[in-house]
């Protein structure tokens, strides 16, 4: 049997991370999970199982570099390569003016959105080099992360794009392709706890969006 291609998503567990994962692995990918919660995780595996994918679960904070650290090198020890890293891990601060920002949140929303990423491109950039075609990198752009209220969230958003611009910018002659999407809105906990009280049945299904970002990647 030929190995299927393996997928790095990071934020597995929920929304985008979670439906996107359930995509590829219906289209033939095997799904390296990463999330937190393990619970969440177990019954991500359980809805992939059911249309006949596959998937390893990882429970693993991102801003743990040693873990992440280690995740990489047991990918490169037991593959050898991603041809996929869909990076939708994401810390949703609660909406506060600037002048009211808690400190504490400010912090997480840096490590998460901002540090993570920055630690986390160097370790995927090999894994993703030594796939034949040289991988593809998926990052989720917000048009919601320069609105008002949001410059937790936002100034640490904007970070996270700005460096995988930059990255799709060098990229374009050696690889890996760096995507950089913006998702219509949908009815994720993040969006619901910036827009409580939303019609969510208004909103874009994340299976819509999942499948939509899958036939990019391609």
């Amino acid at each position: 049997m030929t190995q299927k291609q393996i997928a790095l998503v990071t934020g597995a567990s929920r929304g985008i991370g979670a439906a996107l994962s359930e995509e590829l692995a219906a289209r033939g990918w095997h799904i390296v999970a990463v999330a937190r919660t393990l619970g969440a995780l177990e019954e991500l595996d359980d809805r992939i199982k059911a249309r006949g994918g596959s998937a390893t679960l990882a429970a693993l904070d991102v801003t743990i570099d040693d873990a992440m650290r280690h995740l990489c090198r047991d990918i490169h020890d037991r593959w050898g390569s991603v041809g996929l890293w869909a990076h939708c891990a994401i810390q949703a601060p609660p909406l506060s003016p600037v002048s009211h920002n808690a400190l504490k949140e400010w912090d997480k929303a840096l490590a998460v959105n901002a540090r993570a990423t920055g630690v986390l491109i160097p370790m995927v950039a090999p894994l993703l080099a030594a796939s034949p075609d040289k991988g593809t990198a998926l990052f989720l752009e917000d048009t919601a992360a320069e609105a008002r209220f949001h410059s937790c969230y936002g100034a640490t958003k904007l970070a996270q794009i700005a460096l995988a611009r930059a990255w799709a910018d060098e990229s374009v002659k050696t690889g890996p392709r760096v995507l950089v999407e913006a998702c219509a809105p949908m009815p994720t906990a993040l969006r619901a706890r910036f827009h409580p009280g939303e019609n969510r049945d208004a909103l874009t299904p994340c299976a819509a969006e999942a499948a939509r970002l899958a036939d990019l990647i391609g």
